[in-house]
């Protein structure tokens, strides 16, 4: 299996939209486990308000992390304005 990083930056104006989603996209992360390595929001500049998603997954390819993601609950909400799938190598684990 390999890593794969995923980013996703949400469409302006979908704070509402995050918060009304989450607990259906926390519940499908906790059903990934083992897979996903490492996640969590991408903050605004003010420290405090989400405006996208990260997580690192095991796949056995790009394109079922590409399918994995698309299953997000994020994802089919309609949350993100763009999203990008690439190979991630963990390097640094502290």
């Amino acid at each position: 299996m390999a890593l794969f990083l995923f980013q996703g930056v949400d469409k302006p104006g979908a704070l509402e939209l995050r918060k009304a989603t989450r607990s259906a996209h926390l519940a499908w992360i906790e059903a990934q486990s083992p897979r996903v390595k490492i996640g969590g929001p991408m903050l605004s500049e003010d420290g405090a308000t989400p405006v996208g998603s990260m997580l690192v997954v095991e796949a056995e390819s790009l394109a079922e992390a590409k399918t994995l993601f698309a299953q997000d609950p994020y994802a089919l909400a309609g949350l993100w304005a763009e999203t990008s799938v690439r190979p991630f190598n963990w390097l640094i684990r502290q």
